[in-house]
């Protein structure tokens, strides 16, 4: 689904999002920003997990408008930041990542512009610091090609409409492709997502990087950060009827 099957929606950060008819939902929070979301709820808290790493193999979960994958670069070039960085995206649409060729990217992305229009015209980009894969088809498919991730941006659409990205299996799988030190962020603060993630394996962490919206992070050893930790364990206790999600 392109552009002609998505409304462009202007959010309060004054960029560009979309809403799907598909899925009845936007791309982003129109409130927070396309930009503002994709640094605060993923590249923010990442980033400053890994702030000492200098090499960062990123999974984009999925790419959408590519406002993570972006907004990623953008941060580690205004600030200067020494890292290499490998983003590694699925997108199951096609027709929306064609579409894009004639999207309104954001003044911000000015600087990015040559990254954009390669990566959308051949679903590869490379330099000697950053390199992209953009992958067209099944996400759950194409992650199992990858492994020793650093990152995974969880940003699907919603467990009700696309909820085999938010199954146990699925963050199974995730859980096997990346490595010790790994972290996963997410928008959703769901329980049964939570439990999901931690049925996976995953230790629960709730951080509020922008002081209004809470939000969710994945490790999966415990550890002593700015967060707070979420005992799925005493939740299930307390709540018998708490589910984990399954394929």
């Amino acid at each position: 689904m392109g552009l002609d099957s998505n409304m462009i929606v202007k959010t309060n950060d004054n960029s560009n999002t979309l809403y799907s008819k598909k899925y009845n939902q936007h791309f982003h929070d129109i409130k927070t920003g396309a930009i503002q979301e994709s640094l605060t709820k993923h590249v923010i808290p990442s980033f400053n997990f890994h702030k000492d790493k200098k090499h960062l193999r990123i999974l984009d979960i999925c790419f959408g408008l590519g406002y993570n994958t972006f907004s990623t670069i953008n941060y580690v070039l205004e600030n200067g930041l020494d890292k290499k960085l490998e983003i590694f995206s699925p997108e199951l649409d096609g027709e929306l990542i064609e579409s894009l060729k004639e999207f309104e990217f954001p003044q911000e992305f000015e600087k990015i512009s040559h990254i954009i229009k390669e990566l959308l015209e051949t679903k590869k980009y490379k330099d000697e610091n950053i390199q992209i894969e953009l992958f067209i088809g099944d996400a759950r498919e194409y992650i199992k090609t990858l492994d020793n991730l650093d990152i995974v941006y969880q940003d699907a659409f919603s467990s009700e409409v696309n909820g085999e990205l938010w199954t146990v299996e699925y963050f199974t799988e995730l859980f096997s492709i990346t490595n010790e030190n790994a972290v996963v962020t997410t928008y959703s603060i769901a329980s049964n997502v939570r439990l999901s993630l931690y049925e996976a394996g995953f230790e629960i962490y709730e951080v509020n990087p922008t002081g209004k919206m809470k939000q969710t992070i994945a490790i999966k050893n415990k550890k002593d950060m700015e967060a707070k930790y979420i005992d799925m364990q005493l939740k299930q206790e307390r709540n018998k009827e708490l589910k984990a999600l399954y394929d």
